[in-house]
């Protein structure tokens, strides 16, 4: 068995908001990281994460932790997105204008 066979990637796991309130909860009130993180099976950088997120804007939502440059580059390639599709219906509308 090679080492790629062995080592098979973990499955996606969600958690609830609930239950990262609690960890932070339990790294708030003193546990260490490196026990939580064994206890509970989660990764470092997660738990940083879930830390940031909840001094930062006290919601887990990716949507609500965003960054000004974030949000517009979204709003930017959304209205992009938009610009091109009308673009195409322009160019479409030329053509058969053109043909009579």
């Amino acid at each position: 068995m090679t080492e790629s066979q062995s080592k098979k990637p973990r499955p996606r796991r969600t958690y609830t908001p609930e239950f990262k309130s609690q960890i932070v909860q339990l790294y708030k009130s003193g546990k260490r990281k490196c026990d939580i993180t064994k206890e509970y099976d989660i990764s470092y950088s997660l738990l940083d994460k879930w830390i940031n997120q909840d001094e930062t804007s006290g919601s887990f939502k990716e949507k609500d932790n965003r960054t000004p440059e974030q949000e517009e580059l979204l709003k930017l390639r959304k209205q992009n997105q938009q610009l091109l599709m009308e673009n195409d219906i322009l160019k479409q509308a030329a053509l058969i204008l053109g043909r009579k």
